[in-house]
């Protein structure tokens, strides 16, 4: 196979990283095949650089399964070392993955499993509180990999007859209890979580949701926002305040979604107070991934039944704006091109930058380009947003070539194809010896802070030499 070949595998599986197949690991592990085939050093270290830098589980959960299967030894170890660290109903989809997938569950994933289910038992605190999180999950790598349960771990999740200092005892009192006063005392003392307490309480009063909301993560209360809502959780000032607390805590949590806040505010429909908190959580994690330092151009269609372009444009400037230490530009284009600009960086601020595009026209990708010519609006790289039906002049790869002949640049080209997209633009690029990467967009809004490790590098080469020098964790026995 050829180099080029090679690199373009490498490049597809970095692409496909944009998408999330929710919940159907299969979706991928085709593509995970063939570059572990093709290239396995490099597939080792990107599988565990995507554990820090990667938001898509189901693509972690891919990596660690061909990590362990693997084989090399050193991918074996790494996994072996990797699995520790996932909560266990990732741990068990990747089991089922390596038996349903790969058709095989050697010996050393099965060992490393038995370390992960045994280091939890030795900690029990920890151990309970998996059970109560995922004891359905643990059930079943205890069954189906045949390992013998310690007395414990058989009381709670077999027996149902939890000893009277682990958490499912007291999640048993919880339900006894004859006040919500007892109930939240019970909450408190043992942090139950919000969402299996819920279902136990009698009563949701202030004082038990203080109690919830003081036992969950930053995540869990962004999570649940609707669900704290309903109960009253935003009309009490001592609640809301413990919200507002939560909500700050999120802004330096590394497990915290860079996009879910976003989303969980429209969907309980949030005060504006509130949302602008979700926004600025976002804003924190998303500065995490990296600072994008080129001068960037971001190309958002227009033209008809673009109604996601428009979507997906307008987070991906609320995205870029945030992390940028270099010139924006935006521009919205049908046949003729429309300046966007926004009085700040947030997404509210380009929500409202794009409140009054609307999807109709034709396309010409092209025209922002030539605007941007005749203006001397200097950028290193083109962020378009489209499906690649270019059907009216100036078509882009001609105005990208007058472009760089005017200005003395060569700006590299990304596109992020929605919609039914072609692949016309970049074939034309391709011509030219121009440098274009493109990914395709399913839908997934969560993933698509996944693009600001990739546009912040000064090259595509940069970024993968940074993976392959991501080092592999050493088994230690």
């Amino acid at each position: 196979m050829t180099q080029t070949a090679e690199r373009d595998l490498r490049l597809d599986l970095l692409n496909s990283l944009l998408t999330t197949p929710h919940r159907k690991l299969e979706e991928v592990a085709d593509l995970h095949k063939s570059i572990l085939e093709l290239d396995p050093i490099f597939y080792g270290h990107l599988a565990v650089w995507y554990q820090t830098n990667g938001d898509v589980r189901d693509h972690k959960e891919v990596f660690l399964g061909n990590l362990l299967t693997s084989g090399l030894t050193e991918h074996r170890d790494a996994g072996f070392m990797l699995l520790q660290t996932f909560p266990p109903y990732q741990v068990a989809r990747v089991v089922d993955f390596m038996k349903q997938h790969k058709d095989k569950m050697p010996r050393s994933a099965r060992t490393a499993v038995r370390r992960y289910l045994q280091g939890r038992e030795a900690q029990g605190e920890r151990f309970d509180r998996a059970a109560l999180r995922a004891r359905k999950a643990l059930k079943h790598l205890y069954a189906t990999l045949h390992i013998k349960p310690g007395a414990r771990a058989d009381a709670i999740l077999f027996k149902d007859t939890p000893p009277e200092d682990s958490l499912a005892y007291t999640l048993k009192q919880i339900a006894k209890a004859d006040t919500p006063a007892e109930q939240a005392k019970l909450i408190v003392a043992a942090k139950i979580p919000y969402t299996i307490a819920i279902g136990t309480v009698n009563q949701v009063t202030p004082v038990v949701l203080v109690a919830l909301i003081n036992a969950m993560t930053p995540q869990e209360v962004i999570n649940n926002l609707n669900s704290l809502k309903q109960r009253g959780a935003m009309d009490n000032v001592q609640v809301k305040a413990l919200i507002d607390e939560k909500l700050e805590a999120a802004k330096g949590d590394k497990r915290v979604s860079a996009l879910k806040g976003k989303v969980a505010a429209q969907a309980a429909q949030l005060d504006a107070e509130t949302t602008a908190k979700l926004d600025q959580v976002m804003d924190a994690q998303v500065a995490k991934r990296g600072a994008i330092k080129k001068p960037t151009a971001l190309l958002v269609d227009k033209s008809g039944s673009m109604n996601q372009a428009i979507t997906v444009g307008r987070q991906l400037a609320a995205l870029i704006s945030g992390v940028t230490v270099a010139d924006l530009v935006v521009y919205a284009f049908d046949t003729m091109p429309y300046p966007v600009k926004a009085n700040g960086s947030k997404l509210s601020d380009w929500d409202q930058a794009f409140q009054n595009i609307r999807a109709g026209g034709g396309t010409s990708i092209g025209c922002a380009v030539e605007v941007m010519r005749t203006r001397k609006q200097v950028v290193e790289q083109f962020i378009l947003v489209t499906d690649e039906g270019d059907n009216t002049a100036p078509y882009f790869s001609t105005a990208y070539q007058n472009y760089c002949k005017t200005l003395n640049v060569q700006p590299n080209v990304v596109i992020v194809k929605v919609g039914y997209a072609s692949d016309f633009v970049e074939r034309q690029l391709r011509q030219h010896q121009a440098q274009v990467d493109t990914f395709l967009f399913k839908g997934d809004y969560y993933a698509l802070p996944n693009l600001i490790p990739l546009l912040s590098r000064p090259s595509r080469l940069e970024l993968l030499m940074e993976i392959l020098e991501t080092p592999l964790p050493e088994r230690v026995d």
